[in-house]
Order: C-alpha cells, then sequence, then structure tokens
C-alpha cells in the first residue's frame, strides 16, 4: 500500500489528507491529490489548488 500524502495551503494551512479526503467538502476519502478537481477551493479560505503544496506530518 503505497502512503498517502497531505496538502497544504500556503494562505491559511488546511490540511489535505489523500487516506481522509474532504467528505464534508464533495472530496471522498482516499482520494489522490491529482484527481482533485481543478475548480477545487480550500473550504477554510477559498484558495486554489495550486495554492496547495505538498508536505510531510
Amino acid at each position: 500500500m503505497t502512503q498517502s500524502m497531505t496538502w497544504m495551503c500556503l494562505i491559511c494551512g488546511w490540511i489535505y489528507d489523500e487516506a481522509v479526503g474532504a467528505p464534508e467538502h464533495g472530496i471522498a476519502a482516499g482520494t489522490p491529490w491529482a484527481q482533485v478537481p481543478m475548480n477545487w477551493t480550500c473550504p477554510e479560505c477559498g484558495a486554489r489548488k495550486e495554492d496547495f503544496e505538498m508536505v510531510q506530518i
């Protein structure tokens, strides 16, 4: 099994964990970042997907 990656919003610090997803925001658990729609925005601050960076937790 591959390790899930985490992505952090560079604007507000909200974390997207691929293993957890963001089901309350329309992204199912286990969804790889590459499959998150380009028009998706940060649920905390509205930043665009390109404002996220992969981080080690």
